[in-house]
């Protein structure tokens, strides 16, 4: 990613702990509770594979329809519960990467998280689109964690 993004910013308070919502993000067995199926797609979960670590990869391969979908990223930051940076990019189409920031703020009672997903502006069509899939999921994550 280089030059100017288009940014779309989602935030959602939830009940659980700070840790918990973090983790929800780095574990793939929580990450297939909430991240697929919830979008209204036919999907089936092909597999969730993280390595969370500084430099890491993450796959999340999904086939819709007779196509294969993979979601794939690096991990650029990991700083447990507060901030977890990512690279997100959809397979057949690597050229539309882009860059995700999770900051969980810890509240009285649970935590808020905001996610800001920056996009390349050669996609400005798909802004809101955007910021809709991420409030489903982060929606979906919210009733997945309890």
């Amino acid at each position: 990613m280089t030059g100017p993004q288009l940014t779309v910013r989602v935030t959602h308070r939830f009940a659980a702990a700070p840790e918990r919502v973090f983790d929800a993000w780095l574990q793939p067995e929580t990450i297939g509770l909430w991240m697929f199926g919830h979008t209204g797609l036919q999907e089936e979960v092909l597999h969730l594979r993280t390595d969370p670590r500084v430099g890491g990869a993450f796959s999340f391969l999904v086939r819709r329809g007779s196509e294969d979908v993979d979601h794939v990223g690096h991990y650029l930051e990991i700083d447990r519960p507060r901030r977890l940076v990512f690279t997100w990019t959809v397979v057949p189409n690597p050229e539309e990467g882009s860059r995700v920031t999770i900051e969980i703020r810890p509240l009285d009672a649970g935590c808020e998280l905001t996610l800001t997903h920056e996009i390349p502006p050669a996609f400005a069509e798909w802004v809101e689109r955007t910021r809709e899939g991420w409030t489903h999921l982060v929606d979906a994550l919210g009733r997945a964690i309890g």
